[in-house]
């Protein structure tokens, strides 16, 4: 490739330290699909001839067939993707291969490449994160009245409803979607033609070139063109996010599953056991969705320092970008596949959760919300509330099973109805604020989920 300036050949060893061929090889399609675009640009600007163009245009696309049907292998001796095609094309049609590489260089070419790829994954990322926030409300319709404790600082809290906690969730993946959608928006423009750095000498037409391989346009600048890789950035900082949301409710259904709470119970496919303990169910998916998340993380902190310190244009360093970039989409694909059914089979336990609900005094801001209603002031009624917990901690009961005349020890407002108004049904179904954990804002969320969904 760069023979005519050097006199002898790269070290063996060298060689094999500076070749990308072995992770790059994947990007083969979109490399093959911009050089037929290429090709067709340069054709169409008189550049090439239309007798040219027809045999490259063959040509790649025969490679590309014989790639995809397993009739050819990718050559490791080539330093990358970009020479394995341009070899092989040559060695098939002869000196008219030779001429594809008029006005680009592998700088632009693997931008594009890179562009590409990432789009056609990120279209597959999106479709199994919608597929996941199906599932999702799928649970939390079938489970929007189904009472539980709802906690802060892991301490019982107040009564919500599975179905309220489980559309967090939904809203959290929600915004990864709108993530992936603005990333994809701002990564849309083609670098092709921008070639080493400084542009071409020859009348390209780089916007027929970018709208034949459906970008919105081009890059505006040249350097910057062959130079970024803030979409990768971007993409990967939003595939954190999701593996972050995956993580988090990895470590509720972890504890969840747990014979402490039995909140939930996984199904046989998506659990493992024990070599030596017979009665070990263990949520073992859950656990390497959370430890995986690392992984991205690592991957992202990887081309963060990457390019921190690049001068202008392209360098070396930046060939680092793509193995970091595979391994988080790789990761974030593997888990979302493994997720979403697992949540689809999960199978909940609403009388251990409704049990749980009935202790730890959840409803005791209900009852000080009872006392403001009949007009004492919030704060009177939290300290008078705060004694009676604190005397029914002494006498080992609830706030439901105090006896009234204990109650109106404390004040003449409380009255017979107080019982019901604690009541956990009573507390959930009162809770009518929008966004709230009633089952009528319940099921408003689900509504608002599945037309965004839709949309």
């Amino acid at each position: 490739m760069w023979a005519g300036r050097f006199a002898k050949a790269l070290d063996s060893k060298a060689d094999d330290f500076n070749s990308s061929i072995r992770f790059d090889c994947k990007m083969y399609k979109q490399d093959i699909l911009g050089s037929v675009a290429h090709a067709q640009m340069l054709a169409a600007q008189g550049i090439l001839s239309e007798a040219d163009c027809e045999q490259i245009v063959n040509g790649l696309c025969g490679i590309l067939e014989d790639l995809e049907k397993g009739a050819l292998a990718f050559d490791m001796d080539c330093e990358d993707i970009h020479m394995f095609v341009e070899a092989e094309l040559t060695g098939r049609i002869g000196d008219a291969g030779k001429r594809l590489h008029t006005a680009r260089s592998r700088n632009d070419q693997v931008a594009v490449d890179v562009r590409m790829y990432l789009r056609d994954e990120a279209e597959e990322i999106t479709l199994l994160l919608k597929q996941l926030v199906t599932d999702i409300v799928d649970q939390a319709e079938m489970n929007k009245a189904v009472i539980l404790p709802g906690y802060t600082h892991l301490q019982r809290a107040q009564p919500i409803t599975f179905g309220h906690h489980l559309m967090a969730y939904a809203m959290m993946f929600l915004r990864d979607l709108g993530r992936l959608r603005d990333a994809a928006a701002r990564m849309n423009y083609s670098p092709l033609g921008s070639c080493a750095l400084a542009g071409t000498t020859y009348p390209t037409n780089r916007r027929m070139a970018a709208e034949k391989l459906g970008f919105d346009g081009i890059t505006l600048n040249s350097i910057d063109g062959v130079s970024d890789r803030d979409f990768c950035i971007e993409f990967m900082s939003a595939f954190s996010l999701i593996m972050m949301h995956l993580s988090r409710l990895s470590e509720e259904i972890i504890l969840w599953s747990s014979w402490e709470f039995r909140y939930v119970e996984l199904d046989d496919s998506y659990t493992t056991g024990s070599s030596i303990m017979p009665q070990k169910k263990n949520s073992d998916m859950a656990e390497l969705v959370r430890g995986k998340t690392g992984r991205v993380y690592g991957d992202l902190m990887t081309l963060l320092t990457l390019m921190k310190g690049l001068p202008l244009a392209y360098n070396k360093d930046m060939q680092e970008d793509k193995e970091a970039l595979f391994d988080s989409i790789e990761t974030v694909k593997m888990c979302l596949d493994i997720f979403a059914p697992m949540i689809r089979t999960m199978r909940v336990k609403a009388d251990n959760m409704y049990r749980a609900a009935q202790e730890g005094f959840i409803n005791a801001t209900d009852l000080a919300d009872y006392l403001t209603r009949k007009g004492m002031p919030f704060r009177s009624a939290y300290k008078i509330v705060g004694q009676i917990v604190a005397e029914c901690i002494a006498r080992s009961c609830v706030l439901d099973n105090l006896a009234m005349e204990e109650y109106r020890k404390y004040t003449d407002l409380f009255e017979e109805d107080l019982y019901h108004e604690i009541a956990l049904e009573t507390c959930v179904s009162k809770r009518v604020s929008e966004g709230g954990t009633s089952v009528a804002s319940v099921e408003a969320q689900i509504d608002f989920v599945r037309k965004e969904l839709q949309a």
